[in-house]
């Protein structure tokens, strides 16, 4: 059975990837890319500008992007557009070559010009992988000094931003030169398809390589005017690991404005987040600071010990806000619109995000429609004070989120206003019953033997 299914799959990539190779119009190629690789954080960010040619002059409908196969799982967010700036459909197939991402250009264009940004997660390596309190962080990457890509390219040029000039060594494939804290390759021209040519650059990078291992995001919506927000959030330094004993006494004598090290950092919260609170498993961290800006709260967070490499804290984080500005209604139909993460800090990385939306007792025909692909979980209810038969649980999580999935969710439901009459009922009925009883308590007598009486005396 094993067996079957290895050769059932095997079959079907080796048809996607006939049918990626026969969907390539070979009469296309690259007439001019600009690729820029931005190693100045703990991400990868590549954007291109790519401008398309026909060699028979036809117009180009499809034009085909690869990520390399080594690359695809740290492949995080990609979007294209087209020369005005318009957002291009992208539709993925998997084949032997990588992920192939299939886009529909509009019509008209003679030379189109494509924009390709592109961010990948955990593919700067430290290097050495420990280092001890006072030493520099130095990280590696690795990448393809060519433009990967289905066609065959005219002339290309490639710059690298990096986060310091200390750099310790590149590949010096020629043309290329470094000049600051740039290194640049080409142009190069007449590259075949598919061609690489292996780039590495070992640098310094000092920024803070933090990484969100779990983010559980709790939204609860009242339609009394609220809803509360509560995440839990695990986070790990993972930058060079720490190698020997933390010393107070050097931390506090280190001068350098490039450590390691992270002693805080930025949250930013919605503008009308109120009732904020931040606390870990010894309970309210009073280190924090909060600031209101024009558009956002932001929240300094430090915690109470600096992060080194492979050091890890995990905190609770909760806010409130009106429900106004997110619960939308048309009668009975109900729509809440809300992130699906918050900016946790520039630059972020989170492995897994699963968020929670417990909404009010009583709705159903509940409709979730998310920004981009995710795992939805089996409907749950949750049982908080006066609720009868639970309030429903909408979850769903993803894997691999930056900053670029800071995006709104839509979640529709029905809800009868005559709900909302429920739980003050159940008071009045409690209090009613109660006074009830203690009525009927106090008339009834409970005692064995009444008193006697007293005899009246004659005159």
């Amino acid at each position: 059975m094993v067996k079957l299914v290895l050769v059932v799959c095997g079959i079907a990539a080796v048809l996607a990837g006939a049918f990626v190779q026969a969907a390539i119009d070979m009469e296309i190629e690259n007439r001019a890319v600009d690729r820029t690789i931005d190693l100045t954080s703990q991400l990868v960010k590549i954007s291109y500008k790519i401008t398309l040619e026909h060699k028979s002059k036809l117009p180009i409908s499809t034009y085909l992007f690869v990520v390399p196969e080594a690359d695809r799982e740290k492949l995080a967010f990609i979007s294209a557009k087209d020369s005005s700036k318009k957002e291009l459909k992208l539709t993925e197939t998997t084949t032997p070559k990588g992920v192939t991402f299939s886009m529909t250009l509009p019509a008209g264009a003679s030379n189109p010009v494509v924009y390709i940004e592109t961010v990948f997660t955990k593919s700067l390596k430290p290097f050495p992988s420990s280092i001890t309190q006072s030493e520099r962080q130095l990280v590696q990457y690795f990448g393809n000094v060519y433009f990967y890509s289905p066609y065959p390219t005219v002339t290309q040029k490639t710059t690298v931003h990096l986060s310091s000039r200390n750099v310790e060594s590149y590949t010096q494939f020629k043309p290329s030169a470094q000049s600051d804290s740039t290194v640049t390759y080409g142009p190069y021209d007449n590259v075949a398809a598919f061609s690489h040519e292996p780039m590495t650059i070992h640098f310094e990078n000092f920024t803070p390589f933090l990484t969100v291992t779990r983010l559980e995001r709790t939204i609860e919506v009242s339609h009394w005017g609220n809803i509360a927000v509560e995440e839990t959030i695990d986070i790990v330094h993972s930058g060079a690991t720490l190698k020997g004993a933390f010393s107070r006494y050097d931390y506090q004598k280190d001068a350098r404005s490039n450590q390691p090290s992270v002693k805080s950092y930025k949250t930013l919260l919605p503008a009308s987040a109120t009732g904020v609170y931040y606390r870990d498993t010894n309970g309210n961290i009073s280190t924090s600071a909060l600031r209101t800006l024009k558009d956002a709260v932001e929240l300094d967070l430090r915690p109470r010990f600096p992060l080194f490499g492979g050091w890890r804290t995990h905190y609770t984080l909760g806010y409130n806000v009106p429900s106004f500005e997110y619960l939308f209604q048309n009668g009975d139909n109900f729509l809440l619109k809300m992130r699906v993460i918050d900016h946790i800090f520039d630059d972020m990385m989170i492995d897994e995000v699963v968020t929670k939306v417990i909404l009010p007792e009583g709705a159903n025909n509940i409709k979730l429609i998310a920004p981009y692909s995710i795992q939805r979980h089996p409907d749950t209810l949750h049982y908080t004070y006066l609720d009868t038969f639970g309030r429903p649980v909408i979850s769903f999580s993803k894997r691999n989120l930056v900053e670029n999935h800071i995006n709104d969710f839509n979640l529709k439901y029905n809800f009868s206003r005559v709900m909302m009459l429920q739980e003050p009922l159940l008071v009045v009925g409690f209090l009613y019953v109660l006074f009830l009883f203690v009525i009927i308590w106090m008339r009834l007598d409970f005692s064995i033997i009444k008193d006697k009486e007293p005899h009246q005396h004659k005159d």
